[in-house]
């Protein structure tokens, strides 16, 4: 199985987003385009960053009643776009809802349920009362989402340590998208942002997911290009088995 490489184009403007996109052009597929952008320039910006010629993974983690989400979804139909994201947290009808607009309206549409975000560690998800580990919310979420009985969802958003449970869980169709990666020249630095459940792009990748959202590490590089071949020829890389 391959893994491939979204980048998140999380700037504050379009016009500090095309000198990166123009650099990365013909280098990666998919480009995901979260709530700072889309909210800051609207459904035009998807269409235009669609035409460079990139995939669009729109991230704005729907999270509302029912019927609201899946209108919402009617209404994003027509964008040039292949993933979008929900809370899964939202509940089985919610995403089912939501499953069952995509299917009538855009049927090639990955629905994508978000299990519990890479900033949130057992103690953030004490405060909102769920007193689990975040493995084991993930996997609740993960049931609920695409499991026997579930909404129907094809693919999950889920930190990339809880991949190969999820890979033993549920069925191998399945699609786990996984940001909080770190390429591996990164992943003993001080990470001055706001990721605490991490993996280098090639344990990511031996654990089984399909894609890898990164951000910084190529938004903030010298050379973006440059940046994004490295994390991809770091995908075909397999890390050695742990020691036992």
């Amino acid at each position: 199985m391959s893994t491939d490489l979204i980048l998140a184009l999380d700037v504050p403007t379009r016009e500090e987003a095309a000198p990166l996109l123009r650099q990365l052009r013909g280098t990666l597929k998919w480009v995901k385009i979260g709530l700072q952008m889309f909210t800051a320039h609207g459904p035009d910006y998807v269409r235009a960053v669609a035409a460079e010629g990139f995939n669009i993974f729109l991230d704005l983690k729907l999270h509302d009643i029912p019927n609201t989400v899946a209108k919402a979804v009617e209404s994003l139909a027509p964008l040039p776009i292949g993933m979008l994201t929900l809370h899964a947290s939202g509940g089985r009808e919610m995403m089912a809802a939501a499953q069952k607009a995509a299917a009538q309206t855009k049927p090639d549409l990955l629905l994508l349920g978000v299990t519990v975000l890479t900033s949130t560690d057992a103690a953030g998800l004490a405060e909102t009362g769920v007193n689990a580990p975040p493995e084991t919310q993930v996997a609740r979420l993960a049931r609920l989402a695409t499991g026997a009985g579930g909404a129907g969802l094809r693919g999950l958003v889920c930190s990339p340590l809880e991949v190969p449970l999820l890979r033993r869980e549920l069925p191998a169709h399945i699609q786990l998208i996984t940001p909080g990666i770190r390429p591996a020249t990164e992943a003993g630095a001080t990470s001055a942002d706001d990721q605490k459940r991490t993996m280098t792009p090639a344990e990511a990748a031996r654990a089984g997911a399909n894609y890898i959202v990164v951000g910084r590490p190529i938004l903030k590089a010298a050379d973006p290009a440059a940046a994004a071949r490295a994390i991809m020829h770091e995908l075909m890389q397999k890390p050695e088995s742990p020691k036992t």
